[in-house]
């Protein structure tokens, strides 16, 4: 790695061309499914809280054995075996009951929260820590930057009046594209790395108490903001029945996506310049807080249609910090020869979470939207706190 010139080299750009082509495949799915759920098979929105939280709940199950599998068995392969089964997802295409949905939308989801610890790791392993901010940043950037392309292609494709389920299967193709970029992988061997790493935790234990207590801090705020995070399926139905518009709807998240790409980006570059714990507390969780008390406000109020798309672009800002400091943080502060692992309990805090915050939202929002995104307001802004203080000598 010390030859490497310039921080963009073979396999982050290989890892990031596959999470491209990855989110262009699914986020349309994504996109689409609450739409699916809630206005084609005529379900309950209470029905969406129950399949993101299926989806993300036990998807950190699959989090947590990615990683793990990835340390022991091979980062590559266990990255290139989730990947496969992502296209899973396309098979919406021939969902006609919401339960039928339910379980091609989870199932879909478990392998992709499989693949996304060991891909993560891989991507710190080919990096020095000085680039390591840069290539999360790019990584997710490329990752949503997909996405954006998806959501248009998507709401181009609906304006031609295509059916849902015949744009679904069509995404099977860019996923595909996804696998093939990981082949060319280059993953690298663990066993030298790791027995460098260890020697510095003994000698310096200081130093490593407090790369515990900020990997503890992180995890714990991470699983807390879980609890506040929903789909963006929830602002999709909340935006698409007030406007009246499936396709308003569906655009806020080509809005959301689209800020999200940009910082991820932006930040990427410039984490180096400041406290990447404050960033993520600030940039990352306070925003979202921010943004959820904006679509409580869009819905009390009756507010313009721009109004939700700035709350829904402040969310995306949001997204883009978290994804590029929570990665960077624990990749700085973890032996290489455990990322896998410790980047699985990343994804699954955040999992567990989201398991009981979509369930909550789908009750809260059955009873009033705006109930709904004042508790995710509320616990966004404690996990605010808690990371301030675990990470305050980071």
């Amino acid at each position: 790695m010390s030859k490497q010139k310039f921080w963009i080299n073979r396999n982050v750009l290989l890892i990031s061309m596959s999470a491209f082509f990855a989110d262009m495949g699914y986020q349309a799915i994504l996109a689409g499914f609450p739409i699916l759920l809630v206005f084609v098979l005529h379900a309950p929105v209470y029905y969406l809280g129950i399949a993101y939280a299926l989806a993300y709940g036990i998807g950190a199950l699959f989090s947590t054995a990615g990683g793990i599998l990835g340390d022991r068995l091979g980062r590559k392969r266990v990255t290139i075996l989730g990947n496969i089964f992502i296209l899973i997802l396309p098979l919406l295409t021939f969902a006609t009951t919401a339960i039928q949905a339910l379980a091609t939308y989870s199932t879909g989801w478990w392998a992709r929260n499989f693949r996304s610890p060991p891909r993560r790791a891989m991507l710190s392993e080919s990096t020095t820590k000085a680039e390591r901010p840069r290539a999360f940043g790019f990584l997710h950037a490329l990752d949503v930057g997909g996405g954006v392309v998806a959501v248009a292609y998507l709401l181009i494709l609906l304006y031609m009046k295509l059916s849902l389920q015949s744009i679904f299967i069509f995404t099977a193709i860019p996923i595909a594209l996804s696998t093939l970029c990981l082949l060319f992988v280059r993953s690298k061997a663990l066993k030298k790395k790791s027995q460098k790493s260890k020697p510095v935790a003994t000698r310096q234990s200081k130093r490593g108490k407090m790369q515990s207590d900020t990997m503890k801090g992180v995890l714990i705020s991470t699983a807390l903001f879980g609890f506040s995070s929903y789909s963006l399926g929830f602002p999709i139905i909340t935006i698409a029945s007030s406007a009246g518009s499936d396709l308003l709807g569906i655009l806020s998240y080509m809005v959301y996506l689209g800020f999200s790409a940009a910082a991820g980006y932006i930040m990427g570059r410039q984490a180096r310049k400041f406290n990447m714990v404050k960033g993520l507390a600030f940039l990352g969780y306070l925003l979202a807080a921010v943004a959820s008390l904006m679509l409580a406000l869009y819905y009390l109020l009756s507010a313009n249609v721009f109004f939700s798309y700035l709350a829904v672009a402040i969310l995306g800002v949001s997204l883009g910090a978290i994804e590029t400091f929570e990665p960077t943080i624990i990749s700085l502060v973890t032996a290489k020869s455990e990322q896998g692992k410790t980047f699985g309990y990343l994804t699954s805090s955040r999992s567990i979470g989201l398991f009981v915050a979509n369930i909550g939202m789908g009750i809260l929002y059955t009873l009033n939207p705006y109930y709904s995104y004042l508790y995710a307001a509320a616990v966004a802004f404690a996990a605010v706190v808690i990371l301030l203080y675990s990470g305050r000598d980071f």
